[in-house]
């Protein structure tokens, strides 16, 4: 039962807000889900809570030794990933003059640098299989400006372009690559904004389905490109931005 029954999905950023939701999303169209995160506890509670054969990974995307590590565990101890879902990520918004280069550091390594070896390791073992599935969540924001989002806008709209050109490689060996790009989601990273009334109020206006997106919304854009029904469509940009970018 599913369009997942037993397949191993690897989800990273999987401890919290968006991940989580993914995550779930995915384990009731029955995958068995590697859950990864350096939240190892938050990740461990999320397991058990999952229960289906969830089992949690310590991983690090800034740090490709601990990527190469945690894919070659995975799939020593859970078979063969069939699907990848890149969430890892973050934004921070901060004054163009005010970046410093450990900010433009730290968020291109997490943003695009840990979802490019992610996407490798997966690759690797993927391409001699000749199937697979990767997914990574990009954002409006790679496709329009957001103020105060300079590098953020920056790292995602890179990733667009790493999604396309991976799509192109690795398509002659079954392996599609494609990504999500939400508008605004209450998580607890985007809290702080959104329960602002002048903020709210300015996202809300220019998002004409008048909401937030929820988890819900972008899981099940996720879903479908990761599912075999979506097996002619890779290197594309699914927004879920409530018509944020037609306008």
């Amino acid at each position: 039962m599913g369009m997942f029954k037993d397949q191993v999905v690897v989800v990273t950023g999987a401890s919290k807000g968006l991940g989580v939701g993914l995550a779930t999303a995915f384990a009731e169209e029955g995958a068995r889900l590697a859950l990864c995160s350096r939240s190892f506890d938050e990740l461990t509670r999320l397991a058990d809570q999952i229960g289906k054969g969830a089992r949690p990974y310590y991983l690090d995307v800034r740090d490709v030794d601990s990527i190469r590590q945690c894919f070659a565990t995975i799939e020593r101890e859970m078979g063969p990933i069939e699907v990848l879902v890149n969430n890892a990520g973050m934004g921070n918004p901060i004054p163009a003059v005010d970046v410093t280069e450990a900010d433009w550091d730290w968020m291109m390594d997490l943003n695009l640098k840990g979802t490019f070896f992610c996407c490798q390791e997966a690759a690797k073992r993927m391409l001699g299989r000749k199937r697979g599935k990767i997914v990574n969540i990009s954002s409006q924001a790679s496709v329009v400006a957001i103020e105060h989002e300079s590098v953020y806008c920056a790292s995602k709209g890179g990733l667009n372009m790493l999604t396309k050109t991976l799509a192109v490689e690795w398509a002659p060996s079954n392996v599609t690559v494609n990504a999500v790009g939400p508008t605004f989601i209450r998580t607890p990273g985007t809290a702080e904004r959104l329960d602002d009334p002048a903020t709210a109020a300015s996202i809300l206006s220019r998002i004409p389905r008048g909401r937030y997106a929820t988890a819900e919304d972008v899981a099940s854009a996720v879903l479908f490109l990761a599912s075999d029904g979506a097996s002619m469509i890779t290197g594309t940009l699914l927004l879920v931005d409530g018509g944020w970018t037609a306008l």
